[in-house]
């Protein structure tokens, strides 16, 4: 078993708690985990990325290979293209629609969109709006991580385990919301795979 995944937005989006909830689940699973650190400009804003490694063997990198990376976990639609160079060609790309538009040049959302949507194997959902319905609006970024989830080669159980470990200090109600947002996630890309047929 070996997963290497990109996590791709912007500061304030919650890249780190989901690197953070794999990892706690990777680890809890005994596997080996290898996580670069965040890159970028990750004040409130700024892009950011970061390479997160899980297999049963060594990892002897932090960093993935461009061109083999198995998924790019992006909570902000442009930033999900940035990184396709590292993607490979059967990989999966994951991300949010809704953009944060944090330049004045920002492109056309329907072009960024057209251009996602053109890449074989991709989940794209309105992460935002599916975390706001459930009264959580912080927890999209947890959206995406159940909507990652089936990709994924750890134990479902162990992400939520994840969940609890990272959202324990905040107490019961906030782990349940972030909980109830994952599982929507992972809802949401069950119900594409089912449509499309795509295994």
């Amino acid at each position: 078993m070996k997963i290497d995944i990109i996590l791709a937005g912007v500061g304030g989006q919650g890249i780190i708690s989901i690197a953070a909830a794999i990892g706690y689940a990777a680890v809890e699973s005994n596997l080996y985990l290898k996580q670069s650190e965040v890159h970028g400009m990750s004040q409130r804003g700024g892009e950011i990325q970061s390479h997160l490694r899980v297999s049963d063997k060594e990892v002897h990198s932090d960093l993935t290979p461009q061109g083999s990376a198995d998924m790019i976990i992006s909570v902000e639609p442009m930033e999900s293209l940035r990184y396709l160079p590292w993607l490979s060609p059967d990989g999966w790309l994951i991300t949010n629609t809704k953009p944060f538009i944090n330049v004045p040049n920002y492109p056309d959302i329907n072009l960024v969109l057209k251009e996602i949507e053109s890449f074989p194997n991709h989940i794209t959902l309105d992460a935002d709006d599916i975390a706001r319905k459930l009264g959580s609006a912080r927890s999209a970024n947890i959206v995406m991580l159940g909507a990652a989830s089936p990709f994924i080669e750890i134990p479902y159980e162990k992400l939520e385990n994840g969940i609890r470990g990272i959202f324990s200090r905040k107490g019961d109600k906030i782990i349940k919301q972030n909980l109830d947002s994952m599982m929507a996630g992972k809802e949401f890309t069950k119900n594409y795979l089912s449509e499309t047929s795509k295994v």
